[in-house]
């Protein structure tokens, strides 16, 4: 039976022993959600959906990595890989999201009603997201070693920070969008074979679910390693794990 043990240092890295059970579960459905997204980017060739697969590959790293934690909670190695890389996912889940407007906007020939030039929303949603991404990554980096674990972790507070308020901004985004054409829709808006209401209720489930998580992740590392979301497995599973996989299922139903 496995058993919590400290790093050489005498540390504790982890604050329990992570279970196999859930880890191989997750890996098995990220396994699987992935496999479809790469599946229908072959058959499609939408390849503005690749960031998103590639973060079911992230997904996909962690939690084998977390498999391979449960044996060996003393090793730094493991417990930092699955950390970063289930830390970075939902980051290439959302350059997709951002993607994904511009073009429902610009299938209905809706340009005027976008709060910003078209090609400024996909520009400037997805720039900030490579921001976010690189500074969650290089505090999660930082974190690895000891004497800066605390900056690591204030800035990758700040990296996740940044991307609630992305995709808050995001939100009103599309909702301003919906308005203007609620009150004054296009005439490509009323053809039925462009379900772009539907699509747009979809990024505001994916856009919800990756708030969700993020809002957990900076409660997460504002409390630290005493604080009861690093103590305690479940609250990962429930408040990123599942809210991921969620979402890697509605954008696989979104994208044609």
């Amino acid at each position: 039976m496995a058993e919590l043990e400290p790093l050489k240092s005498g540390y504790y890295v982890w604050q329990y022993v992570p279970s196999m059970v859930a880890a191989v579960i997750f890996l098995v459905v990220f396994l699987l959600a992935t496999f479809f997204h790469f599946w229908k980017i072959f058959r499609t060739r939408v390849r503005f959906t690749l960031p998103f697969a590639i973060g079911g590959i992230f997904e996909i790293i962690g939690y084998a990595t977390r498999i391979d934690s449960h044996n060996n909670t003393r090793k730094l190695m493991p417990y930092c890989i699955q950390a970063v890389f289930i830390l970075l996912g939902p980051a290439l889940f959302a350059a997709s999201v951002y993607i994904v407007l511009a073009r429902i906007i610009r299938s209905v020939h809706a340009e005027k009603y976008s709060v910003l030039p078209l090609n400024w929303v996909t520009r400037t949603f997805v720039q900030s997201d490579v921001v976010t991404f690189l500074v969650q990554a290089g505090g999660s980096g930082m974190m690895v070693n000891s004497s800066l674990t605390k900056i690591g972790q204030g800035v990758v507070i700040a990296g996740l920070c940044l991307q609630v308020l992305s995709f808050c901004l995001f939100i009103v985004t599309a909702y301003v969008f919906q308005t203007r054409m609620r009150h004054n829709p296009t005439v490509e808006s009323v053809d039925i074979a462009i379900p772009w209401k539907q699509h747009l209720y979809s990024l505001y489930a994916i856009s919800g679910l990756v708030l969700v998580r993020s809002i957990f992740r900076v409660v997460e590392y504002a409390m630290g390693t005493e604080g009861y979301p690093l103590s305690n497995e479940w609250t990962l599973y429930v408040f990123d794990s599942v809210p991921m996989f969620s979402a890697m299922v509605i954008f696989w139903g979104l994208v044609p």
